[in-house]
């Protein structure tokens, strides 16, 4: 049963960037985001790192934090076959409240995809009601019907103050 990465967020962190599920190969590469046609590394490199693309996973965690973001997955454990968000079965939830509590800094809830705020609200309906939040279009390679700038557009407006 795949289970996702701990939370990377430190005290400062203003921004909590909730995707679904780390795919099969983020899994393997133990990173968020790994797929190289994933669109979120290049979307963080342009925002925050002069367009410039990240040496390696180290630089990716060091700029997230640097600009008070923060990465968490919706769901600890799942049974999923391959990396598509449509063959979730049996979710068991991260515990977002606690999270939220820890890190009282977080203002806004940034979903990556419509699938990541789903199973939010099915879990924590009561949370959204405490912050601000936006539902972005999935930076997966498998939701391509976007193009890159559109995107970046969308992503820049929700993650800039």
């Amino acid at each position: 049963m795949p289970q996702c990465f701990p939370p990377l967020i430190d005290n400062n962190a203003k921004i909590l960037i909730i995707g679904t599920m780390p795919s099969v190969k983020s899994l393997a590469a133990e990173e968020y985001y790994a797929h190289p046609r994933n669109a979120f590394w290049k979307i963080i490199a342009t925002l925050f790192n002069n367009s410039t693309d990240f040496s390696d996973f180290s630089e990716k965690k060091a700029c997230i934090l640097a600009h008070h973001l923060a990465l968490w997955d919706n769901l600890k454990y799942c049974e999923r076959n391959g990396s598509l968000d449509s063959n979730i079965k049996n979710m068991i939830p991260n515990d977002f409240e606690s999270l939220l509590k820890k890190y009282p800094h977080i203002c806004r809830l940034i979903f990556n995809g419509q699938k990541s705020f789903q199973i939010f609200k099915r879990f924590h309906s009561e949370l959204l009601e405490k912050y601000q939040y936006f539902v972005l279009p999935s930076t997966s390679p498998t939701h391509a019907s976007l193009s890159f700038d559109k995107k970046l557009s969308l992503w820049q407006k929700a993650l800039m103050f």
